[in-house]
């Protein structure tokens, strides 16, 4: 504990009293489950509530919330320095290399003198067999599944985050349009991975929590291909899509290029896939359901029967993203059932991508941040198919 580090914060993507009312959310938010304690294992949940951030988060990493008291993060030894200039904390404590570290967060707890604690159980950053050495070892405690309540307040943003996604967007943008600029025959995947991300990055983008998506010919038919050296011909299609970041923060855009007339089949399928985007940004308000969007975006597409090239979501949630994943699917989705209520200050990448398998994909995406009265449309970059 060293609470006059001049270390403390140095990096961090936000000063104090941004943190600070996310510390108290958390707070109310796991205080009707009894728990004395919240423990986040997830990497963006304790950048969230922290600002914590490294490349090591590969290692155990533990955020203790306590009811009462400051909160307590428990990192490897190496990523201590790392947390002192990325947050705010004043108590962070460290686990050795060599040693347990389900038995140095169990021994943490009992020295916190928590007898009744919340775990985030769901959190894919521990295994299942951590998992079960973390509650043996704290057999003698009470324990609570405190899963899904960072993320529930993690979906509507403060205005500090929609500022960062909206830089973020800027540099996805840049990024995609040095990219299409590329795509000629010839030119091989690879050439256009590195124009992208080059531009992305000079632009300001810092690292990415998923490699951007660069596929053409029959590989852009397959779902999330990366570039592979394949040289681009022509007639064929190129699919290009990237989420860039600012402060952890990402942004993601997506469009489509073909060298030469693409075929109908092809072009109808775009053409449907910006109709079906228009769609769902046009039901996008506050206070609909998250469904609204995708059913809106499915009419359109069955209408032009392309229901089988579709079958999935018409959007996600985005904002503080770690690898594997650039966005926050898997707190909020723009799907069928989803019945929670749009607000305004939650952000959304929305893909509308129509794929004939193994052969190609086109469609176009969009980045939005719900508003009071609609959305706001990150990017100004035209969506119709890129011709070469």
């Amino acid at each position: 504990m060293i609470p006059d580090d001049p270390l403390r914060g140095s990096e961090a993507v936000f000063p104090a009293e941004e943190f600070a009312p996310r510390i108290e959310a958390l707070r109310r938010a796991f205080s009707p489950t009894g728990a004395e304690a919240l423990v986040l294992f997830g990497p963006e949940n304790i950048f969230w509530a922290t600002g914590r951030q490294t490349a090591g988060y590969f290692a155990f990493q533990a955020l203790i919330v306590p009811l009462l008291g400051p909160p307590v993060l428990l990192v490897r030894q190496l990523e201590t320095t790392g947390a002192r200039t990325a947050t705010w904390l004043t108590d962070i404590r460290a686990w050795q290399d060599g040693e347990n570290p389900a038995l140095a967060m169990a021994t943490l707890i009992r020295a916190l003198g928590l007898r009744h604690v919340a775990l985030e159980k769901n959190s894919w950053f521990v295994s299942h067999t951590l998992a079960s050495r973390i509650e043996t070892l704290l057999s003698d405690i009470r324990l609570c599944d405190g899963s899904g309540i960072a993320e529930s307040l993690r979906a509507v943003k403060s205005p500090a985050e929609l500022s960062a996604i909206r830089k973020a967007a800027a540099y996805a943008q840049a990024g995609l349009s040095a990219a299409i600029e590329t795509c000629r025959a010839g030119v091989s995947e690879n050439d256009v991975a590195a124009a992208m991300m080059a531009v992305a990055i000079s632009s300001g983008s810092e690292a990415m929590a998923m490699e951007p998506l660069i596929s053409s010919g029959p590989r852009s038919g397959v779902p999330h291909a990366t570039w592979r050296r394949r040289r681009i011909e022509p007639g064929d299609g190129v699919f290009l899509e990237l989420a860039t970041s600012h402060d952890r923060y990402h942004a993601a855009l997506m469009r489509s290029v073909w060298i030469g007339p693409p075929p109908p089949l092809a072009q109808s399928m775009m053409d449907t896939a910006e109709r079906a985007l228009d769609a769902a940004l046009a039901a996008m308000e506050p206070g609909r359901p998250c469904a609204a969007p995708h059913l809106a975006a499915q009419r359109v597409i069955d209408a032009a029967g392309h229901t089988e090239a579709f079958r999935k979501r018409i959007g996600y949630s985005m904002g503080a993203a770690f690898a594997p994943d650039w966005g926050e699917g898997a707190i909020l989705s723009l799907f069928t059932g989803v019945d929670r209520l749009l607000e305004p200050g939650m952000v959304f990448h929305l893909p509308a991508t129509l794929r004939s398998y193994g052969e190609f994909t086109v469609g176009a995406s969009e980045t939005v941040i719900v508003t009071a009265t609609g959305i706001e449309v990150l990017s100004d970059l035209p969506r119709q198919m890129t011709l070469r």
